[in-house]
């Protein structure tokens, strides 16, 4: 059975915006588009066995969102297959089921006051934790949420972890027919640290010296290299650079995000105060990559 590309929408501004995103990534990859929208009122107003005498005012709503919708990506690709559907549960809930069938979930990203980016971000965040697909939040700048970068970027920590992000980093590249960058990024040791040793001639207690500099940059190299190996040579049409660069890995991707059209993560999974967190770096790309970021988990 194919998966489809399942997208969430609102009907809001941002939605649609997201929606596009989908539409083309569908038709990019000659996928069926499935549409979404979570309603919690449908649920309740479902265990009635009363007969209504005409339809309630949110039912219509909820209905007319997801007709608008479909409507609107039909318009924007003919070709694309689509349906859509009215959800009866909450939003976390609804795009989690149906990220157990879809190839990847696709969310829009808003801040239209603070209460309502929060309350965005935590639908976002809580999905990215624990969809057991790839989720891509539509984000960014007009230049990446237009692509034309012609770039795809992908962040590379844990070859053993992340094989699925660099898969899918391979497939989105080679769909665009775009470079694909690939980042390792490492650290110097801190003065004072296990792996600092004083420097020659120095009296100022230890000094990270240049040659173990050399070889942190030199591991990330070979590690860049180990994870790319196998899906390199599935996709040999990609064309691939490799860079490694000195600093914190979140700090380094959502810099060189500003010239990518997706960004690719693996979803490093941890346990939080506030339950399942998809880690530093995909929250903080999430947050500020100025371009769409794609969170991709190891059971992808």
């Amino acid at each position: 059975m194919e998966h489809p590309l399942t997208v969430g929408t609102d009907g809001s501004d941002a939605a649609f915006r997201s929606l596009d995103w989908a539409v083309d990534e569908a038709a990019r990859h000659a996928l069926p588009l499935r549409i979404v929208h979570a309603s919690r009122w449908e649920r309740y107003e479902g265990t009635s066995s009363a007969p209504a005498p005409e339809r309630p005012v949110e039912q219509v709503l909820a209905e007319n969102i997801v007709a608008s919708a479909a409507d609107h990506a039909r318009r924007r690709h003919a070709d694309v297959r689509v349906s859509a559907e009215v959800l009866a549960d909450d939003a976390v809930t609804v795009l989690l089921n149906e990220g157990l069938y879809a190839s990847a979930l696709v969310l829009g990203s808003r801040g239209r006051g603070e209460i309502t980016g929060l309350l965005l971000g935590s639908v976002t965040l809580t999905v990215a934790a624990r969809a057991r697909c790839p989720v891509i939040v539509v984000r960014g700048d007009p230049a990446g949420l237009a692509g034309t970068h012609e770039r795809v970027l992908l962040g590379v920590a844990d070859p053993a972890a992340e094989m699925a992000a660099v898969r899918f980093a391979f497939r989105e590249a080679e769909a665009r027919g775009c470079t694909l960058e690939a980042v390792c990024a490492w650290r110097r040791p801190a003065p004072g640290s296990a792996d600092a040793r004083p420097a020659p001639g120095t009296a100022d207690g230890p000094q990270p010296s240049a040659a173990p500099h050399r070889s942190d940059e030199q591991r990330a190299m070979a590690l860049l290299d180990d994870a790319l190996a196998e899906a390199a040579g599935a996709h040999p049409a990609v064309r691939v650079e490799r860079a490694v660069a000195e600093g914190p890995a979140h700090k380094v991707l959502v810099h060189r995000a500003a010239a990518a059209d997706l960004l690719v993560v693996g979803a490093q999974r941890r346990q939080g105060h506030f339950g399942l967190q998809p880690g530093r770096v995909a929250h903080t790309a999430l947050c500020h990559a100025a371009c769409p970021v794609a969170v991709v988990p190891r059971t992808a």
